[in-house]
């Protein structure tokens, strides 16, 4: 598995422990858990995804897991990134959004025929508090590489949440709209569509496009 992330999914008992005795037996196989999900559980047990990488045999690894008491079913699943890859992240009012959508699905296409794997996230919000929330917790959504701002205006909390994110190292996009959220963007486009082609390009294997370069640039 070295290099390569492999998925897990896990049905095991719902109970206190069993997290740790499950992740012991990827470290004591050497492998290394990049990514841990948790699903609905139902009839007393509990479901979820593990991704890890490591030299060590993923069969192996089936074979002990099986052997705790408390786990009941195990398989191998294709990884969330091999499915459905880097994703674009678009939060704003609910008509910039869409069309930064409609760019963003329509480019993400051209390159997914051609091999690529890009996924596009949507999500209409209005009031400073509930942006200013949602910004920072694009951080913590797994495989998320670019934030588009759609809007007319952003700014205060939002800025701030930009910054923060920006620290963990993601991109971001906005629009040009009135607020100070422009000012501290990676980059600025005027033309909603055109923001959500550049977006996909930004963080495309497929296309030459360099975000860096463009860093406080207004379209």
């Amino acid at each position: 598995m070295a290099g390569t992330p492999h998925t897990f999914f896990i049905e095991a008992d719902d109970a206190p422990g069993v997290l740790s005795r499950v992740a012991a037996v990827f470290a004591a196989r050497g492998a290394n858990i990049s990514g841990i999900q948790m699903l609905s559980s139902a009839e007393g047990r509990a479901a979820m995804t593990i991704e890890a990488e490591g030299d060590t045999d993923p069969a192996r690894l089936v074979e002990e897991l099986l052997a705790l008491s408390v786990v009941h079913r195990v398989a191998r699943e294709p990884s969330l990134m091999s499915v459905y890859g880097k994703r674009v992240i678009i939060i704003g009012g609910g008509a910039q959004v869409g069309q930064v959508a409609v760019g963003a699905i329509s480019e993400a296409d051209r390159h997914n025929i051609r091999g690529e794997r890009i996924s596009v996230d949507t999500i209409p919000l209005v009031g400073e508090q509930a942006l200013a929330g949602a910004v920072r917790a694009v951080a913590r959504l797994p495989r998320a590489k670019i934030l588009v701002l759609a809007g007319a205006i952003m700014g205060g909390e939002i800025t701030e949440a930009v910054r923060a994110i920006q620290g963990q190292g993601l991109k971001v996009i906005a629009l040009n709209m009135v607020g100070s959220v422009r000012d501290v963007a990676d980059l600025v486009v005027s033309d909603p569509l055109q923001a959500g082609v550049m977006a996909v390009m930004a963080i495309a294997d497929t296309a030459k496009f360099d975000i860096a370069r463009q860093k406080g640039r207004r379209y």
